[in-house]
């Protein structure tokens, strides 16, 4: 994983990863799709999530599949909205 000295991705690195696995802005993707360990999934979206500048881009969702415990939810899919591109 590439990453800072903590193995968590900056911003532009998890949306650079969303796009691949997701084939474009706007599309539900699974959380459990990103190549991270439950842990690093959990800690990772939600240390964004925190952040209203860039939360507000997130658009988490609970559609089947692994859950994860982001923002004190139960969610297991996200999309990105490609006006994120504003802030990378």
């Amino acid at each position: 994983m590439t990453g800072n000295s903590t193995g968590m991705w900056s911003l532009r690195e998890l949306v650079e990863h969303y796009l691949a696995l997701s084939g474009g802005f706007g599309r539900a993707l699974s959380l459990s799709d990103f190549p991270l360990i439950d842990e690093q999934i959990g800690r990772l979206f939600s240390s964004f999530d925190e952040d209203y500048h860039i939360s507000r881009f997130f658009h988490f969702s609970k559609s089947g599949g692994r859950n994860y415990r982001i923002g004190g939810e139960d969610v297991s899919h996200v999309s990105i909205d490609q006006a994120i591109q504003e802030i990378l």
